[in-house]
């Protein structure tokens, strides 16, 4: 309890906004976990195999808080991935203040669409692929689901690249060696344990953020009051060495990688989870306290990146706990960077076999779920190798915003404006050639498709392939992909709504 209180002092007289926030997050966490030891909470803690599949959750079943919500979001964001995204802005030549400025006002953006998407499965008790239906017909939506689970199988890649980095800068601290078998052995760990709770489903991933986010909120206070209280591990005033134009470029590019892009990176998983949410909870409850869980860690752990990089000068992790962690305060940061992954990777590994249930895959979740650490390991081996990790990272984080931000604005403008809010869920599941439905629809189709090619259009990534002429030739290297990708997506689906009906509907009425 001594511990715990001095890491509510230390945020609590810190100087940054972002630690106030979190402040609020820990409180809010203790209350919960507080309630759950006098037994209020018991029968929602329970660790019990999930029998549910891609079906509507069951009203009976739909036993999440909005706190629980809220736990499972921060969990899968206090993941070292995060101190890169800080990172990035300062090793692609940012200044500090900037790119905190970056991180902040764009998670505002991206927070909040996507909390939107948490409303969704709150409402229906319907996962997010399945819910794609309504705009993209019921074998329309295989297409964004294929896109989801390629995506989720890299994820977890590029996940566990940073418990092997920094595991193995720890380690190497108390003389283990930084050899291939080290690393395999690392992997093997992180790999097996997340694949085995996301397999035995939801409730598993509930209780473990439950428990375990507490502890690592607790780190990572710590990390930081060190980190930001010790002479020469921060440089406050580094600034930006681009000349004017690249620099608004970097800008715009880095809004779309690290601010407006991470939420928007996780709108496909949204109702995967709110869809245990009973309906009694208000939708504003879902919305904020998906938000809070979302926007804090996220935020805090960019700026604690951003930080160490503003010295370091790198976005390799081990370098940054290197720098500034050692003895045992290591073997607590380590705690951290394991944690991380691991609650990231345990709903990759659960919306991944979504996913694929959703295009009819007829495997077990069980041979999902190796099929997804199988490829996981594929990816982790590519990053740790690549040569430079920001611009892998970066060009990662900017490829999957070409294709989310036009689904996203085909599924906001779907939900919220053309059905306001109401989904005939039946209709999800009957067979394509009688749901409402449709079997493909035409216009979420195309409005993705034109979406698409209107963010490569103004986007400027760091390969050729990913820059996009109007952005090159006349915003002066000005990345606008995300507004551009759901705005155009958005508004030409519902323009192409009411002329373009489902393909099985146009059938019926003929």
């Amino acid at each position: 309890m001594l511990t715990e209180n001095k890491a509510f002092c230390a945020v609590q007289w810190s100087p940054f906004p972002a630690a106030r926030l979190l402040l609020t997050l820990l409180r809010a966490v203790k209350r919960e976990t507080f309630r759950s030891s006098k037994g209020a909470l018991m029968a929602s803690a329970e660790v019990r195999s999930d029998d549910h599949s891609i079906d509507p959750i069951p009203e009976a079943d739909r036993d999440s808080t909005g706190p629980q919500q809220m736990w499972i979001w921060a969990g899968a964001n206090i993941a070292p991935v995060n101190w890169a995204l800080g990172a990035l802005g300062i090793v692609l030549k940012l200044g500090l203040w900037e790119t905190i400025a970056v991180i902040v006002l764009g998670n505002i953006v991206g927070c909040a669409i996507f909390s939107a998407f948490t409303v969704m499965g709150h409402k229906t008790g319907v996962g997010q692929m399945v819910l794609a239906r309504s705009a993209f017909g019921r074998r329309g939506a295989y297409l964004p689901s294929l896109l989801m689970f390629l995506m989720t199988l890299c994820w977890i890649g590029v996940n566990t690249y940073f418990p092997v980095k920094i595991g193995m800068a720890i380690l190497g601290q108390f003389g283990v060696p930084d050899t291939w078998i080290t690393n395999l052995i690392v992997i093997t760990l992180v790999m097996g344990l997340q694949v085995s709770i996301g397999t035995y489903g939801f409730y598993a991933i509930r209780t473990f953020e439950k428990y375990t986010v507490p502890v690592t909120v607790a780190i990572m206070a710590l990390m930081s009051v060190l980190a930001w209280t010790r002479p020469g591990i921060v440089n406050w005033s580094l600034g930006s060495t681009l000349p004017p134009g690249a620099h608004l470029a970097m800008i715009s590019l880095l809004t779309t990688a690290i601010g407006v892009g991470w939420g928007i990176s996780w709108v496909t998983w949204a109702s995967d989870y709110s869809r245990f949410v009973p309906r009694s909870v208000k939708p504003a409850a879902v919305f904020w306290y998906s938000y809070i869980g979302m926007f804090v860690p996220t935020v805090w752990l960019g700026i604690l990146g951003a930080t160490l990089a503003s010295v370091t000068l790198d976005t390799d992790p081990a370098k940054m706990v290197s720098a500034v962690f050692g003895g045992t305060t290591s073997l607590l940061v380590l705690l951290l960077v394991l944690h991380g992954p691991i609650a990231t990777n345990i709903l990759n590994v659960y919306s991944a076999a979504l996913a694929a249930l959703s295009m009819e895959v007829k495997l077990s979740r069980i041979k999902l779920a190796t099929i997804v650490g199988i490829a996981g390991y594929v990816v982790t081996i590519y990053f740790i190798f690549a040569p430079s990790f920001a611009k892998a990272f970066d060009n990662w984080m900017v490829s999957l915003l070409l294709w989310m931000s036009p689904y996203a604005g085909v599924v906001l403008a779907d939900y919220f404006v053309k059905r306001k809010g109401e989904i005939d869920v039946a209709e999800l599941y009957k067979a394509p050639d009688v749901s409402a439905y449709g079997d493909i629809n035409w216009a979420g189709i195309i409005a993705f498709a034109v979406g698409l090619v209107a963010a490569w259009s103004v986007e400027d990534g760091l390969v050729s392939a990913l820059q996009g002429p109007i952005s090159t030739g006349l915003l002066g290297g000005a990345d606008l992909s995300w507004l551009v990708g759901i705005v155009v997506s958005g508004g030409l689906y519902l323009v192409l709504s009411p002329s373009m009906a489902p393909s099985t509907v146009a059938m019926k009425q003929a």
